[in-house]
Order: structure tokens, then C-alpha cells, then sequence
């Protein structure tokens, strides 16, 4: 590790103290909606605390509390909470942020909507750390398991993925040298080795440093693992629409996708990183592909060149057997509807200014999958066909947990009826029985309609149950391609053997 002995002085409190007490705490909404109801949570110096609980039940609202960022309008209607023996929801402005800054920590869900996407991740870093020198903020970046020699503290943000963007975010809260930190699903998005090894970084800021931790998760196994104290908010909640999966998964017809000696790279200031290199293949009418590979392989920049969202230097993009332009901007609109991406961080595609039924109404009208007088109706079908109920269709964003945000998005990208459906990482914030029941919920919709689909998941139990074939990444490239079963039973490539173990191990 790369943290002095003396890293945290400031802000410690006395080991059998709180760091953080809440007590009986309610949070309403300005129409009085309840988003969190009489909750309770202690955070100690030196422990780590895990908040667990089905998506929508308030874990991102507790710990938004905590850090006295309750979203626009909502506020406490009874219940105390001190940090470090201040109320952060009845500081002055000027008081509050002195803490924010230099006392506690927090990182949202989605790091990287909160990430000025004009700076580059070295200024990133050093706009908050204690110490700005160039070794220090190395020492972060080799902290948070990002490189250092590869050019990345150079690069903007768009040019990372999602797991990267969250390390990123990690290592801005690191910089500040917390007494408290906060975290809202902070291994969501990354693979199964780099979870760990962010597990084992935030036990050992516990119990190295004394730092009072806690995050909120989904995942039982690293609750387990790694938390000292668990805070369950579990309560009553409208049950997800489970679908009944097919007994047998349709059978892939022709070929709408081709994808041949795919390049794509990020440019600045003339100096360019190459970030795929000469990826093929192919997507069948009605199949479902699956691709895999540790945080940083390239996964979500290969799903963004296949919508359009990022330019290639090389190859070809083909859609039953029409070469496609290689941006979005080169497309016709029914090329554009015909493929949808579902991206990682669902604040991404859903306009914070728009409720989400308005989210939801603008891709039926403008691709004419209905008539205006519809509309309001067809809004209803989507939500319901995502577990979403339908008071939901005059919430913003804001109004909702990261789960409900990603069901939304999936509902905007359903909208457009696409023929094929790229889905980067749509589970991750997602409670394991949420996440099944959108599994079956897509599964379902290829088996309907016919619908492609093309799936990055960390969750290698899900893709191996939901997919024909894979396609294996390691560093930009295909490493292994094939029927899905095969790989997962008989791998030849070490990485994709390396992810077929972990499936057995995990059950």
C-alpha cells in the first residue's frame, strides 16, 4: 500500500467513539413521499459498515444524508444525525462544505456523472488532495489500481470506463484524507479481481488508518467479507415484474450485426491511446452475446463504437449487410433506432431536466412507434415492463435510487423498439433479485420480439445462463470467441479459463 503511517491525522476521533451516529432518521420527498423511514446507523473509526437493502429501500438517501446532500426539495422530518459531532443537515453553507472538504468523503453511485469531463484525471485529483506533487497523486492512482505509466492521468474522463471512472472517484475522496468515507455501491461495474482488491484497499484504510467507513451494496458475498457492521433496510416494496424465462433460448437466425478489424483509440493533443485493436464479430438476429473481461479491457468503448458514440480509426461496422457510418451523426434515424445502448451510468441517457414518463415519451414519438394520443399509455407498458410502478412517470431522476434510474433507462432504450439491445453492466447497481428479474425480462423480450442482444456483465453466472455465444477481451482485444458453454467448459485461452473458474466457484 501506498499510504504514510501518518496519512489521516486530522479528524480522528477516539476509537470507542461515533464517528457517525443516526438515530430514528425520516426523509420525505416535497410530496411527502417517505425515502427513508426511521433509519438507524453507527459508524466507528476503524470499522467497516455496510448498508444493504433492496434497490429503492433509501441506502443511497441514508448515506446522502450523512454527507448533507439530500436531493433537491427533500428534507428530514424527524431523527438526529451527527458526524464528527457536527449536524450536517443544519450546517451553515460555509460550515458544511468545510467538512465536505476536509473531514468526510463521499462517492456517489454514478462517479463519473460527477466528474467535470474537461479536466484531465491528474487535475482531477490534484483539485482536492492535501498534497498535490506528482508522487503523491502516483501513490493514489497506484492506490486505487489505476496506472500510472500508460498515459491515463492524462486522459479526460470520457475516455475511461466505468470502472475506471469509479476508482477515479475513490481515488478524489482518498486525496482529501477523510476522517469518513462514504460510499455508494462502490464495486459496482468491476470485474470480480478488481472488487476484491478495492475491498481489501477499503479494509485496509479501516484498519490501518482508522478511517470510519461505510458503503452501501448489493453483493452478499463482500458485505460478508469485508463489513465489521451491517444496516439492513429492508422493508415493504412493490415486487419487480419477474417474467418466466423461455424453456429454451430462441434459436439465433441471421446475421444483423458485423463487426470486422475494429480500432478505436483516444486522441489528445495528438497523442493517441489505442484502446481496441482489430476486434471482430457478430451478432445474430434474435441472439444473445455476451462480452467479458476485466475493467479496463475495452468493453464499454467497444459498445459505444458500435452505437456510433465513438469514433473508429479502423474497420467496419455492418448492419444486415449495409456498412454503417462510423458515428451516429453518419446514421439515419432508423439505423439509430435500431440500435440502443443501455450505458453504465444511467444518469447518462436520462435528461435530469425531464420526468422520466417525458424521458420515455420522446423516443416512441420521434421514432413513430406510436401516436401522440398513445403516448401515455405506451409510457405505462414500458414502466411496468421494468417493475417500475406507474407514479414513476412524473419523477425526475433525481427522485429516484440507482436502481430505479437503470430499470428507467432500460425502459427509454426499450421505447425506440431496437432490433438489437446493448446492455453495459445493467445489473450492477441492481439487488441480486432485481437483477434476475431484468435478466428475465430481457430474456423474455429476445424470445418475443426477436430482439438481439449484446451484454457486458461482471456477473459471469448471469451471461453464462443468458447467452449463445462470448466474446472473451483482455487489454483491447479478443482473446476468445465462441459458444458460450464451450468456454465455460472447455476454455483455451487462460484469461477466459481464469473467468470460467470463478463461475464454478461461485456457484
Amino acid at each position: 500500500m501506498n499510504h504514510m503511517p501518518d496519512r489521516y491525522p486530522e479528524g480522528r476521533t477516539a476509537d470507542d467513539d461515533h464517528a457517525v451516529l443516526v438515530s430514528g432518521l425520516t426523509i420525505a420527498a416535497p410530496d411527502g413521499r417517505l425515502l427513508l423511514d426511521g433509519a438507524d446507523l453507527a459508524i466507528r473509526p476503524g470499522r467497516v459498515t455496510a448498508v444493504t437493502g433492496p434497490s429503492g429501500c433509501g441506502k443511497t438517501t441514508l448515506l446522502r444524508a450523512v454527507a448533507g446532500a439530500l436531493p433537491s426539495g427533500a428534507g428530514r422530518t424527524n431523527g438526529t444525525v451527527t458526524v464528527l459531532g457536527q449536524d450536517p443537515l443544519s450546517l451553515p453553507p460555509a460550515e458544511l462544505r468545510a467538512l465536505r472538504r476536509h473531514r468526510l468523503a463521499y462517492v456517489g453511485q454514478d462517479p463519473g456523472s460527477g466528474l467535470n469531463p474537461r479536466m484531465k484525471v491528474r487535475r482531477l485529483l490534484a483539485e482536492v488532495a492535501v498534497d498535490r506533487g506528482a508522487e503523491a497523486i502516483r501513490a493514489l492512482l497506484t492506490e486505487v489500481r489505476l496506472p500510472v505509466d500508460d498515459g491515463l492521468a492524462e486522459r479526460r474522463i470520457g475516455g475511461l470506463s466505468g470502472g475506471q471512472q469509479r476508482r477515479v472517484g475513490l481515488a478524489r475522496a482518498l486525496a482529501r484524507r477523510p476522517a469518513v468515507l462514504l460510499l455508494d455501491e462502490p464495486t459496482a461495474g468491476l470485474d470480480p479481481a478488481l472488487r476484491d482488491e478495492i475491498a481489501d484497499l477499503l479494509r485496509h484504510l479501516a484498519d490501518s488508518h482508522r478511517l470510519a467507513v461505510a458503503l452501501s451494496c448489493h453483493d452478499p458475498d463482500l458485505v460478508e467479507r469485508l463489513a465489521d457492521d451491517v444496516v439492513d433496510l429492508s422493508r415493504e416494496r412493490r415486487t419487480p415484474v419477474v417474467r418466466e424465462p423461455s424453456s429454451r433460448a430462441p434459436s439465433p437466425g441471421p446475421v444483423t450485426l458485423a463487426v470486422s478489424g475494429l480500432h478505436a483509440a483516444y486522441v489528445h493533443r495528438g497523442r493517441r491511446t489505442p484502446v481496441l485493436h482489430d476486434v471482430d464479430l457478430t451478432v445474430a438476429a434474435g441472439g444473445g452475446l455476451g462480452i467479458v473481461g476485466a475493467s479496463g479491457s475495452g468493453k464499454t468503448t467497444l459498445l459505444r463504437t458500435l452505437v456510433g458514440l465513438h469514433r473508429p480509426t479502423a474497420g467496419t461496422v455492418g448492419l444486415d449487410g449495409t456498412r454503417l457510418g462510423p458515428t451516429a451523426h453518419g446514421r439515419s434515424r432508423e439505423q439509430r433506432r435500431r440500435l440502443q445502448l443501455v450505458p453504465q451510468d444511467p444518469l447518462g441517457t436520462l435528461n435530469p431536466n425531464r420526468t422520466i414518463g417525458a424521458a420515455l415519451r420522446r423516443p416512441l414519438l420521434l421514432h413513430g412507434r406510436c401516436e401522440r394520443a398513445q403516448a401515455p399509455d405506451r409510457v405505462l407498458e414500458l414502466l411496468d415492463s421494468v417493475g417500475l410502478p406507474a407514479a414513476f412517470a412524473d419523477r425526475y431522476p433525481h427522485e429516484l435510487s440507482g436502481g430505479q434510474r437503470q430499470r428507467a433507462a432500460i425502459a427509454r432504450a426499450l421505447a425506440a423498439d431496437p432490433d438489437v439491445l446493448f446492455c453495459d453492466e445493467v445489473t450492477s447497481a441492481l439487488d441480486a433479485e432485481t437483477a434476475v428479474a431484468v435478466m428475465d425480462l430481457l430474456a423474455d423480450l429476445r424470445e418475443r420480439r426477436g430482439l438481439s442482444l449484446v451484454l457486458v456483465s461482471h456477473d459471469l453466472r448471469l451471461v453464462a445462463d443468458r447467452t449463445d455465444t462470448l466474446v472473451v477481451m483482455a487489454e483491447g482485444r479478443v482473446v476468445e470467441s465462441g459458444p458460450t458453454a464451450r468456454l465455460f467448459t472447455a476454455p483455451e485461452h487462460p484469461v477466459t479459463a481464469a473467468l470460467a473458474t470463478e463461475v464454478v466457484l461461485g456457484g
